[in-house]
């Protein structure tokens, strides 16, 4: 039997203190940027686990390191609700069509490496955050940068 994917995931936007948005560019959908998005890898993991683990993997960005301490991650409490794109939908059992995504913020620094997996994404950029808004393929990944300034100035006050 097959392993399926668990229709509820994660988004990840990273950023930085200047409001500076970290997107990758998908390496199976060339031109598809997008952030740091992944499922839970069993039903029962922890969304913030499955955060942090996406991040690794994906970037290359540990969270709890001295660079980007555990309290860097922060759980927006948004959750999205959104049809699996066609091209996507065989990686989960039959007949299921959505997923619900959780975001999640990660402020790091600007001059972080990011060490890309190769077989996941082609190259990373960082963007203002309305530029990064503008380049994703996802309309709820758009949406959650769009937000990033209120969640940064609420995380400040």
């Amino acid at each position: 039997m097959p392993a399926y994917k668990i229709p509820e995931s994660v988004l990840v936007v990273i950023h930085s203190a200047d409001l500076q948005v970290l997107l990758i560019e998908r390496a199976d959908k060339p031109g598809f940027w997008q952030s740091v998005t992944g499922s839970k890898d069993a039903p029962d993991e922890a969304l913030a686990t499955t955060a942090r683990r996406e991040v690794f993997e994906e970037t290359g960005i540990l969270v709890g390191s001295p660079a980007v301490p555990d309290a860097a991650l922060r759980d927006w409490q948004l959750s999205n609700v959104y049809e699996i794109y066609p091209v996507w939908r065989h990686r989960y059992a039959p007949g299921v069509t959505r997923n619900t995504e959780h975001v999640f913020g990660l402020c790091v620094p600007r001059d972080i490496a990011v060490t890309l997996a190769p077989r996941e994404h082609l190259q990373y950029r960082w963007l203002p955050w309305r530029e990064a808004a503008d380049q994703c393929f996802s309309p709820s990944n758009a949406e959650a940068i769009l937000q990033l300034p209120r969640h940064v100035e609420a995380r400040a006050a």
